[in-house]
């Protein structure tokens, strides 16, 4: 299975990302912002990474961008609830910045298996 990164600011999120994956056997690792999350995928580069959108310090467009410019063939995965005003246009904003997929918060279990399996399968 998949080496997988998750990123995102709020604990229970991560939390719930990391058990989903997990129990479909795959390993996952965590940050809480891009600039740590960038640090751990530079140190031993994942198979996929699911990023959140608003964070501090490093957000996650920024944080993809960054990302696929060091990493191009690395699928990302964007979610956001939109923040405090709801606004999905991140998530739109992230495909066109490299997301290989974006999903909007709260998503189902099926949702986020469905695409980490579309993106690492050609890894298995």
């Amino acid at each position: 299975m998949a080496r997988i990164l998750v990123i995102d600011d709020e604990e229970l999120a991560r939390f719930t990302v990391r058990e989903i994956l997990e129990s479909a056997g795959h390993t996952v690792e965590e940050a809480t912002n891009g600039n740590e999350g960038l640090a751990l995928q530079r140190r031993q580069p994942f198979d996929l990474v699911v990023t959140d959108i608003i964070m501090p310090e490093k957000e996650g467009i920024e944080t993809i961008i960054e990302m696929k410019a060091d990493y191009p063939a690395l699928p990302v995965i964007a979610i956001s609830g939109g923040g405090r005003t709801r606004n999905l246009d991140f998530l739109q904003i992230a495909q066109k910045m490299g997301a290989s997929k974006i999903i909007a918060k709260p998503f189902t279990e099926e949702e986020l298996l469905t695409s980490v399996a579309a993106l690492v399968k050609p890894l298995r």
